[in-house]
């Protein structure tokens, strides 16, 4: 699998990386032994770059990431996690977590400061029994900004020239923050939620130019804006950025769905392949739970989507013009 190197660090990414969010039981309960196969078909499949962070599950999405990767040559695959909130031990008494299907054995603390930062690194190599973490993202920061950017930054910056971690930036959904960050800070990457999909092309107002601007890398996670995109047409319950799909937005999905069968590809492929048309783009990060998931996701990104596929869909109106297309210059 090809690989990109983030911004001007040493630290690369394959194209297709795996997103930890499920294996933290997103929305509904995920057992050790699934999480572990999935992981394992990734790993046949070429992915070396694994993302998670102690919001998943509470530390379930580390924990389980951290069994698979301690039994592989550590120079081998790349590792990013996050920071911002502390995970605060607590008695659960029956209560599941937030949106993980897993006991609520702990909180969830807010901490941007140089201190919390630093426990939060410390507490996260401890549950991946890991030596070092690869990439350091800020995450979900977006009502924390300031603080995160006049004090959560410098943190990891600090660790960085330490050689702490390879890499820093930070993890939102929010392009115009992400914007600043890159303007006003000297980050190597930064993820971006489901914001450069087939969907939602707002990143192409600001922060992808700043990105290219500013030799900054993106990788674009929730590339099926959280499954809408994940099916060749639309089933019944799929929800858009974690909620419920609402009439428009299943009506546009469906009609790029038109277009792709036209020209032989699926929703899922053309949804992989989009974000890593831009040239600031190296990697997307996929979800995934199961080791069915790992081998349909694989076979989608393999497989080639023609240049006319994107020519159509900006004719009728499904992409916007400012997106990059094979045949641009």
């Amino acid at each position: 699998m090809d690989t990109h190197r983030l911004g001007r660090t040493e630290v690369e990414v394959t194209q297709l990386g795996f997103g930890g969010g499920p294996l933290g039981g997103l929305f509904e309960p995920l057992d050790d032994a699934t999480a572990a196969r999935a992981l394992d078909a990734a790993w046949e499949s070429g992915i070396r770059y694994f993302d998670t962070s102690p919001h998943y599950g509470i530390g379930h999405s580390e924990r389980r990431i951290g069994d698979l990767l301690r039994g592989k040559p550590r120079a081998e695959f790349t590792l990013s996690t996050k920071v911002g909130r502390l995970l605060v031990p607590q008695d659960p008494r029956g209560r599941t977590d937030e949106s993980f299907a897993v006991p609520a054995t702990h909180r969830r603390v807010w901490d941007f400061t140089r201190d919390g930062i630093r426990r939060s690194v410390e507490d996260s190599l401890d549950r991946l029994g890991l030596d070092r973490i690869d990439i350091l993202y800020l995450h979900d920061a977006e009502q924390h900004f300031e603080e995160a950017l006049r004090h959560g930054y410098p943190a990891l910056a600090e660790l960085r020239a330490e050689g702490v971690v390879g890499a820093i930036g930070a993890g939102m959904y929010h392009p115009g923050k992400l914007t600043r960050l890159v303007h006003e800070a000297d980050p190597d990457v930064v993820m971006l939620s489901g914001r450069h999909t087939l969907l939602d092309h707002s990143a192409l107002d600001e922060l992808l130019p700043a990105c290219v601007e500013h030799g900054v890398s993106v990788v674009a996670a929730s590339v099926f804006n959280s499954g809408l995109l994940a099916t060749d047409r639309p089933v019944a319950g799929a929800r858009y950025d974690y909620g419920p799909a609402g009439p428009e937005l299943l009506e546009r999905v469906h009609r790029i769905a038109d277009i792709c069968e036209a020209h032989g590809v699926t929703v899922p492929q053309a949804a992989m392949a989009f974000p890593l048309l831009h040239p600031a783009v190296a990697c997307i990060a996929v979800g995934m739970r199961n080791e069915q998931e790992v081998r349909r996701n694989i076979a989608a990104f393999a497989a080639p989507v023609p240049p006319e596929l994107w020519i159509d869909l900006l004719g009728y109106g499904l992409l916007d013009e400012r997106a990059l297309l094979p045949t641009a210059g």
